[in-house]
Protein backbone atom coordinates (compact mmCIF):
# COMPACT_ATOMS: atom_id res chain seq x y z
CA UNK A 1 0.00 0.00 0.00
CA UNK A 2 1.40 3.42 -0.86
CA UNK A 3 2.47 5.76 1.91
CA UNK A 4 -0.13 8.41 1.07
CA UNK A 5 -3.02 5.94 1.16
CA UNK A 6 -1.73 4.42 4.40
CA UNK A 7 -1.48 7.89 5.94
CA UNK A 8 -5.05 8.72 4.86
CA UNK A 9 -6.40 5.48 6.38
CA UNK A 10 -4.57 6.13 9.63
CA UNK A 11 -5.89 9.67 9.88
CA UNK A 12 -9.38 8.35 9.08
CA UNK A 13 -9.04 5.84 11.94
CA UNK A 14 -8.09 8.64 14.33
CA UNK A 15 -11.06 10.68 13.12
CA UNK A 16 -13.42 7.74 13.64
CA UNK A 17 -12.13 7.26 17.19
CA UNK A 18 -12.63 10.96 17.88
CA UNK A 19 -16.15 10.92 16.44
CA UNK A 20 -17.10 7.88 18.54
CA UNK A 21 -15.77 9.56 21.68
CA UNK A 22 -17.58 12.82 20.84
CA UNK A 23 -20.76 10.77 20.44
CA UNK A 24 -20.25 9.15 23.84
CA UNK A 25 -19.65 12.54 25.44
CA UNK A 26 -22.88 13.95 24.03
CA UNK A 27 -24.86 10.77 24.73
CA UNK A 28 -23.81 10.52 28.38
CA UNK A 29 -23.37 14.30 28.96
CA UNK A 30 -19.81 13.81 30.17
CA UNK A 31 -17.85 16.87 31.35
CA UNK A 32 -14.74 15.79 29.40
CA UNK A 33 -14.07 16.72 25.75
CA UNK A 34 -14.37 13.88 23.26
CA UNK A 35 -10.85 14.51 22.00
CA UNK A 36 -9.43 13.84 25.46
CA UNK A 37 -11.43 10.63 25.74
CA UNK A 38 -10.21 9.75 22.25
CA UNK A 39 -6.59 10.10 23.33
CA UNK A 40 -7.26 7.96 26.38
CA UNK A 41 -9.01 5.37 24.21
CA UNK A 42 -6.12 5.24 21.72
CA UNK A 43 -3.66 4.85 24.59
CA UNK A 44 -5.68 2.03 26.15
CA UNK A 45 -6.14 0.31 22.78
CA UNK A 46 -2.39 0.49 22.15
CA UNK A 47 -1.55 -0.78 25.64
CA UNK A 48 -4.01 -3.67 25.28
CA UNK A 49 -2.48 -4.51 21.89
CA UNK A 50 -5.91 -4.23 20.25
CA UNK A 51 -4.45 -1.82 17.73
CA UNK A 52 -0.81 -1.68 16.70
CA UNK A 53 1.35 1.42 16.72
CA UNK A 54 2.04 0.90 13.00
CA UNK A 55 -1.68 1.41 12.34
CA UNK A 56 -1.48 5.01 13.61
CA UNK A 57 2.17 6.03 13.45
CA UNK A 58 2.38 7.47 9.93
CA UNK A 59 -0.87 9.45 10.13
CA UNK A 60 -0.19 10.63 13.67
CA UNK A 61 3.31 11.79 12.72
CA UNK A 62 1.93 13.78 9.81
CA UNK A 63 -0.75 15.39 12.00
CA UNK A 64 1.90 16.36 14.55
CA UNK A 65 4.18 17.80 11.90
CA UNK A 66 1.34 19.98 10.60
CA UNK A 67 0.00 20.88 14.04
CA UNK A 68 0.71 24.59 13.67
CA UNK A 69 -1.79 24.82 10.81
CA UNK A 70 -4.57 23.66 13.14
CA UNK A 71 -4.06 26.71 15.36
CA UNK A 72 -4.69 29.27 12.62
CA UNK A 73 -8.54 29.14 12.66
CA UNK A 74 -8.82 29.58 16.45
CA UNK A 75 -6.26 32.38 16.36
CA UNK A 76 -8.23 34.19 13.67
CA UNK A 77 -11.46 33.53 15.56
CA UNK A 78 -10.10 35.36 18.61
CA UNK A 79 -10.33 38.59 16.61
CA UNK A 80 -14.13 38.39 16.92
CA UNK A 81 -13.76 38.89 20.67
CA UNK A 82 -11.93 42.22 20.65
CA UNK A 83 -14.12 43.58 23.48
CA UNK A 84 -13.19 40.67 25.73
CA UNK A 85 -9.52 41.14 24.91
CA UNK A 86 -9.75 44.85 25.74
CA UNK A 87 -11.51 44.18 29.05
CA UNK A 88 -9.59 41.13 30.26
CA UNK A 89 -6.55 41.01 27.97
CA UNK A 90 -3.96 41.17 30.75
CA UNK A 91 -5.52 38.34 32.73
CA UNK A 92 -5.91 36.21 29.59
CA UNK A 93 -2.30 36.84 28.62
CA UNK A 94 -1.13 35.91 32.11
CA UNK A 95 -3.19 32.71 32.01
CA UNK A 96 -1.74 31.79 28.61
CA UNK A 97 1.83 32.45 29.72
CA UNK A 98 1.46 30.52 32.98
CA UNK A 99 -0.32 27.57 31.39
CA UNK A 100 2.28 27.44 28.62
CA UNK A 101 5.08 27.40 31.18
CA UNK A 102 3.39 24.61 33.16
CA UNK A 103 2.83 22.51 30.03
CA UNK A 104 6.42 23.02 28.88
CA UNK A 105 7.78 22.09 32.31
CA UNK A 106 5.60 18.97 32.54
CA UNK A 107 6.49 17.91 29.01
CA UNK A 108 10.19 18.40 29.74
CA UNK A 109 10.00 16.38 32.95
CA UNK A 110 8.12 13.56 31.22
CA UNK A 111 10.63 13.46 28.36
CA UNK A 112 13.52 13.35 30.84
CA UNK A 113 11.82 10.54 32.76
CA UNK A 114 11.23 8.53 29.58
CA UNK A 115 14.80 9.13 28.36
CA UNK A 116 16.25 7.95 31.67
CA UNK A 117 14.00 4.91 31.64
CA UNK A 118 15.04 4.02 28.09
CA UNK A 119 18.70 4.53 28.97
CA UNK A 120 18.39 2.14 31.93
CA UNK A 121 16.80 -0.43 29.64
CA UNK A 122 19.77 -0.33 27.22
CA UNK A 123 22.41 -1.00 29.86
Amino acid sequence: MSTVIKRIWQIALLIVITMVMNGLVSMFHLPVPGSILGMIAVYLLLQAHIIKLEWLELGGSWLLSELLLFFIPPAVGVIQFAQVLKADGERLLLAVILSTAVVMACAGLIVQYIAKRKEKGRT
